[in-house]
């Protein structure tokens, strides 16, 4: 398939919080834009430490993770971070793990965008291409 790469917009869902009640100026508000991989193959979404610290965010949790190879080992999760991806936005948990931003299925289900593979980029899903529409049954 060869590498897919997408443009993301991070922040801190409770400095958004903060900004609605009154309590903090949208100019006071971080955010961090960086190149994120985009891995079909991983469920969650992993965010360096170096990025989360720079928004504010902290490891909260310490779930453990399986490696392709079999490997498992307990890694850090921080709660609350808002992703801006191709005009789409939604809050997920990432796990505090390597040295880029890569995108698992979670949050590309939860915004409703696919990987073209052809061309190698990030669309938003052709059956709902204006909003993410979220199934539940």
């Amino acid at each position: 398939m060869g590498e897919v790469r997408v443009k993301v917009k991070l922040s801190s869902v409770a400095e958004h919080a903060a900004v609605a009640a009154g309590k903090l100026r949208v100019a006071d508000a971080r955010a961090i834009e960086a190149d994120a991989l985009v891995d079909t193959g991983a469920v969650r979404t992993c965010v360096p430490q170096p990025v989360l610290d720079r928004l504010g965010l902290q490891a909260l949790d310490h779930p453990v993770v399986e490696y392709a190879n079999g490997q498992k080992e307990a890694v850090g999760a921080a709660y609350g971070v808002m992703f801006d991806i191709l005009d789409r936005r939604s809050s997920d948990d990432a796990l505090v793990f390597g040295d880029e931003v890569m995108i698992g299925q979670t949050l590309l289900e939860k915004m409703d965008l696919l990987v073209d593979c052809t061309n190698r980029r990030l669309v938003p899903n052709p059956a709902h291409p204006d909003v993410a529409v979220n199934k539940l049954k």
